[in-house]
């Protein structure tokens, strides 16, 4: 009967010092969150700040072209026949007129012999013939046969001369030749390519722009090409003409721009982004690190004022154009706004922050010891 109630005892006794390390547990742990936590409870977590502010922006439209010379050709040939003379070197820059390679040519030299040879004969003869006639001794129109003869003489030598000429070939224009495998002895046919030659002074570029573009575009505007092949780097030109029609089935419009090229950068067959400027403008921005996105939705930090210190508020913002790290907000903010400027994953909704990583900022402790 002792036991039983010494048993009793001890479980009520056991009971109470439970509840008594219950409630100071909860008073001494609801002082020291008092006293350490902020709004929301918890260690603040230490975040730079940016501020947003006006930026400008360039209103850009950009598509993608391929550079060409303003003049490029394929030398070939217009005859089978086996090289004698090749008078270039791979990447010389030749004039208009210069004679590259030289064809075989016999037949064509014994050809224009022989009717220089015919219109010898045909001129003696004709010369006689005429004097006669002007004499009275002949008649004229033996004369004006032989004076027929005469000019087709002359024409059977042009004919004669200009078959030589297709034994030559020459640049038909000013330009760089590029690489080239013929040599004196090969054999070429019609239609084989001996040389590319470029003029590549100015290089074009061709691109197709949206017809809802058309009235920004005119002969004249500057334009911008990036090539694809030189990152980082980039070129001013013109649009020097503008198609006269649109497209039916893309509803695009073809424009041509136009790049000086002195130093020979650009290159034809390039890929170039060009890009046509629509205007600047003035717009908030905040640097890239400061926008989340999800999808395609766009949110930021801001850096407000709780009860118990600084938080960080998510705010929905809508995003423009970026630019040189920064991206325009069109909506959801506004200049002078605070914001978290990185870090954004260990930031949650409402969680209290230490702009700054936990250091007061340059002055703040001077400024608050004067204040007291």
């Amino acid at each position: 009967m002792i036991r039983r109630h010494f048993f009793l005892v001890g479980a009520v006794v056991a009971v109470l010092l439970m509840l008594l390390a219950g409630g100071l547990k909860l008073a001494f742990g609801g002082k020291a969150t008092g006293q350490g936590g902020a709004a929301g409870g918890g260690r603040a977590t230490p975040v730079s700040q940016v501020v947003a502010q006006p930026r400008a922006f360039t209103d850009r439209i950009e598509v993608l072209g391929v550079a060409k010379g303003r003049q490029s050709v394929t030398i070939t040939s217009n005859t089978a026949e086996l090289i004698t003379a090749v008078h270039f070197r791979d990447g010389q820059t030749v004039s208009k007129g210069q004679v590259l390679v030289e064809l075989k040519a016999d037949q064509e030299t014994a050809g224009i012999a022989e009717a220089q040879a015919q219109l010898a004969q045909a001129e003696r003869e004709y010369t006689r013939w005429k004097t006669l006639a002007d004499r009275g001794i002949a008649p004229r129109a033996s004369a004006e046969q032989y004076m027929a003869a005469r000019d087709t003489a002359r024409a059977a030598l042009a004919a004669a001369s200009a078959q030589k000429l297709d034994k030559v070939i020459r640049a038909p224009f000013s330009g760089r030749v590029g690489i080239s495998d013929i040599a004196p002895g090969a054999l070429i046919s019609p239609g084989t390519p001996i040389v590319s030659l470029d003029d590549v002074s100015v290089i074009r570029v061709d691109f197709s722009v949206p017809d809802r573009y058309l009235p920004i575009l005119r002969e004249g505007l500057t334009i911008t090409a990036k090539p694809d092949a030189l990152p980082g780097e980039s070129f001013i030109g013109r649009i020097a003409q503008i198609d006269t029609r649109i497209d039916p089935a893309t509803r695009a419009l073809k424009a041509r721009a136009e790049f000086p090229n002195a130093d020979g950068r650009l290159k034809p067959g390039m890929l170039i982004k060009v890009g046509i400027d629509q205007g600047r403008r003035q717009a908030v921005a905040v640097p890239e690190a400061a926008v989340q996105f999800e999808g395609s939705q766009a949110s930021v930090f801001l850096v407000t004022k709780g009860p118990k210190g600084l938080v960080a508020r998510r705010a929905s913002v809508q995003t423009g154009v970026d630019a040189d790290g920064f991206i325009e907000i069109t909506s959801g903010l506004k200049a002078g706004d605070k914001l978290v400027g990185d870090g954004l994953n260990r930031v949650q909704d409402g969680a209290p922050v230490n702009v700054g990583g936990g250091k007061p900022q340059a002055g703040q402790g001077d400024r608050k010891q004067k204040a007291g």
